[in-house]
């Protein structure tokens, strides 16, 4: 993988039947449709992927046949987070061992943990990784926003970058900052709309959801940003925050991101709309939404 990965790297949807079946037809068509919209790698099974809801056995189905798709044609990196140490490393030497390319660690959840207990965490877990890996700040999942500290100790123990998915712009300036001097350490912008500041300011790229349904859109953006050209960042951006406005935003449950991806997924007819226990797809009513929506981008988005 050459370093550092950059660009736009989709934080790919778990294609799905029903709880235990991947849908296999539909990866394919999804794997096809992000590669032809230019997309520059793939994150699996990351939290837009619904990796914690998914049995051991189906993550490595998925990552198996992600590989075999892609044949090394883009980077790809893949969630590694559980609840365990011993599950982390099960994933990612399974990765390792079907061609993956990297993995990505976010804090261990449910149990609140400290700082040094991340630190320390880090020194267990790095030594034993097969593979580079990336941070990936995620705090309304995981109890803990890591500070620039710990990321900093991450870099020293062999991280190769960091996605932000926070939601705080002013730590993700803190984080390109800090590591301005260091031009192989990717910082990655989780938060989509944060698109062209990251990469104005000196950033890396974004892990955007969006990109799922509209590759080449998030390419464009990302393209133009690294151009610094101002006035077609402002009408692809108001394009991605159609999507955010329309997409994002059907229903009143916070799984309607997930959920809404999914949905114009199928929609599109790339994959199955299932979603992974305990969220449950869209009925009749949103789906037609969403349909009506995509209908709308879809004039609107080249």
């Amino acid at each position: 993988m050459k370093l550092p990965l950059k660009g736009i790297v989709p934080p790919v949807i778990t294609p799905l039947i029903n709880n235990d079946t991947l849908d296999v037809k539909g990866l394919e068509k999804l794997v096809e449709h992000l590669i032809s919209g230019g997309v520059h790698g793939l994150f699996m099974l990351g939290t837009t992927g619904e990796a914690t809801s998914l049995s051991y056995e189906l993550r490595k189905e998925l990552i198996k046949r992600t590989s075999e798709l892609v044949a090394h044609r883009i980077p790809v990196v893949v969630g590694i987070t559980d609840t365990s140490l011993e599950g982390s490393l099960e994933i990612a030497e399974y990765s390792a061992s079907v061609g993956l390319d990297g993995v990505v660690i976010a804090p261990p959840y449910y149990l609140p943990i400290s700082q040094d207990e991340m630190k320390e965490y880090l020194e267990v877990i790095v030594p034993k990784l097969p593979l580079p890996f990336l941070m990936y700040d995620m705090p309304g999942c995981t109890k803990i926003h890591m500070s620039v500290g710990t990321i900093r100790r991450a870099k020293e123990l062999g991280a190769i970058g960091v996605k932000d998915s926070s939601g705080d712009i002013n730590y993700l300036y803190s984080l390109i900052q800090e590591f301005k001097d260091s031009p192989d350490f990717s910082i990655i912008a989780g938060t989509e709309l944060f698109l062209p500041e990251t990469i104005l300011y000196g950033g890396h790229g974004a892990v955007a959801g969006g990109a799922n349904l509209f590759p080449k859109l998030f390419v464009d953006l990302y393209n133009a940003s690294v151009e610094q050209d101002i006035e077609k960042i402002r009408v692809l951006r108001e394009q991605m925050i159609m999507i955010n406005d329309l997409i994002y935003n059907v229903g009143k449950h916070t799984s309607k991101y997930i959920k809404g991806i999914k949905c114009a997924l199928s929609v599109m007819d790339i994959c199955d709309d299932y979603v992974a226990w305990p969220i449950r797809r869209y009925g009749k009513e949103e789906r037609g939404k969403i349909k009506q929506y995509m209908d709308t981008l879809n004039e609107i988005i080249n």
